[in-house]
């Protein structure tokens, strides 16, 4: 093992994440009842630019008038882009009429690591003005050519960052790519097109201690379809993908919850090397496989998970 170790920033419980436009209240008090972990109330793609600023406004009454932590619920919010004469005003009027009650923003089309460092330097004077004594996170969507050429340095920035998405959609348009569905797979491709990707991210976030999280599946009547995408995230060591209909909420649950027997053969290792090791033995032999230090890991993983779930975690 290297001597450079970055462990995880911050354990939030994130398979199912909701994305909700800010401008339907009615949509934002469904999801804070929903069954999703995670809740992101958004101000960019999902709200027309005639409606931005009634959105903002609808998201922090709900913010306030909501008790989403009470819920369970991690709350977050997707601001416009740093290209927008939107988003300077989306962080000082969510965090100044709303900053104690929101978990993470949510940057998107992050491109390099200085459009973090913008979006920091703001809420960092806007928390200590205000005297908040929470600390909002940042989260960054890798949307384009240029985020996933730099992902790594975006990964690295540290600071507030806690976690990096996949944005399908805004990926696949970045690249020119020909797409059929949001997040589905063309036919024309040997294989998944997203895979590069999506590994390419997830490495960058398991090397500096990120979360990483998939992006949309446009298609909500296509639950199957919908199962697929989310199993190959998962295999990839993603722990989480996005809603954009309430039906896909309990699929990412059940996808990124690791199944009972899964569990019992975690804590199973673990038993299991723990008598080797009083046996003087650096591994030993499960169901007729053989079990060391890695398997430990992996097994402790499982079994992180798992807990969280069990407490309901944010």
């Amino acid at each position: 093992m290297s001597h450079t170790i970055n462990h995880l920033r911050r354990l939030r419980l994130q398979r199912s994440e909701l994305a909700v436009p800010g401008s339907n209240p009615e949509m934002i008090e469904k999801a804070a009842n929903s069954d999703a972990d995670y809740i992101f109330l958004d101000i960019e793609d999902a709200v027309a630019p005639p409606d931005k600023e009634r959105a903002r406004a609808n998201i922090v009454a709900a913010l306030n008038q909501i008790d989403w932590r009470g819920r369970g619920k991690t709350i977050s919010v997707r601001i416009n882009g740093l290209d927008t004469h939107y988003m300077y005003r989306d962080v000082v009027d969510l965090m100044e009429q709303a900053g104690n009650r929101i978990d993470t923003l949510l940057v998107p089309k992050v491109g390099v690591p200085a459009d973090l460092y913008m979006v920091e330097a703001m809420v960092n004077q806007i928390e200590v003005a205000k005297s908040y004594k929470t600390r909002v996170g940042l989260e960054a969507l890798i949307e384009t050519a240029l985020g996933m050429a730099n992902v790594e340095a975006i990964a690295s920035f540290g600071g507030r960052l806690e976690a990096l998405h996949f944005g399908v959609a805004d990926y696949a348009a970045s690249l020119k790519a020909r797409t059929v569905n949001i997040g589905g797979l063309n036919p024309d491709y040997p294989g998944d097109q997203w895979h590069f990707g999506l590994s390419r991210m997830t490495v960058a976030c398991r090397a500096y201690g990120l979360r990483a999280i998939d992006g949309p599946f446009g298609d909500f009547s296509d639950p199957e379809g919908y199962k697929a995408a989310a199993r190959r995230a998962a295999a990839l060591g993603i722990e989480g993908k996005w809603a954009i209909h309430p039906s896909q909420i309990a699929l990412a649950n059940e996808i990124f919850s690791p199944p009972e027997k899964e569990v019992d053969r975690a804590r199973r290792i673990i038993d299991a090397l723990k008598l080797a090791e009083s046996q003087g033995k650096g591994a030993a032999s499960l169901d007729g496989k053989m079990i060391d230090a890695a398997s430990e890991r992996m097994a402790r993983n499982v079994l992180a998970t798992h807990e969280a779930i069990t407490a309901g975690r944010r």
